[in-house]
């Protein structure tokens, strides 16, 4: 039962950190008021991907969808929306998903940029 419970802890957690996403792309005020804390879960799943994954070897990575996805998530927080959406429109997108997969690399060198 303890393993299940713990599961189900991680599942609110990974709901919790996307809600959070959601408040800051939309600006929101009440997480600037409030600080929080993440939990040991969080800590741990972010300590696991920097030991994996250090900026600079992420930077070389080739390209894959969801690294450019990552990438235009904290430009889009940088408040760089409007020249997001420019870059994918002059890919012929109008959202990521609809990106050529050999326009990637490029795409993302790009994105960098920003």
């Amino acid at each position: 039962m303890g393993s299940e419970l713990m599961k189900i802890a991680e599942g609110f957690s990974i709901v919790a950190e996307g809600l959070r996403g959601l408040a800051k792309a939309e600006g929101g005020t009440k997480e600037k008021a409030v600080k929080e804390q993440p939990s040991a879960t969080e800590k741990a799943q972010k300590q696991d991907v920097a030991k994996a994954q250090p900026e600079s070897a992420a930077q070389e990575s080739p390209a894959t969808l969801e690294g450019i996805r990552e990438l235009m998530a904290q430009k889009t927080q940088e408040g760089k929306s409007k020249e997001i959406k420019e870059l994918l429109q002059k890919y012929g997108a109008a959202k990521l998903s609809a990106v050529k997969p050999e326009d990637y690399p490029a795409l993302m060198q790009e994105a960098q940029v920003l």
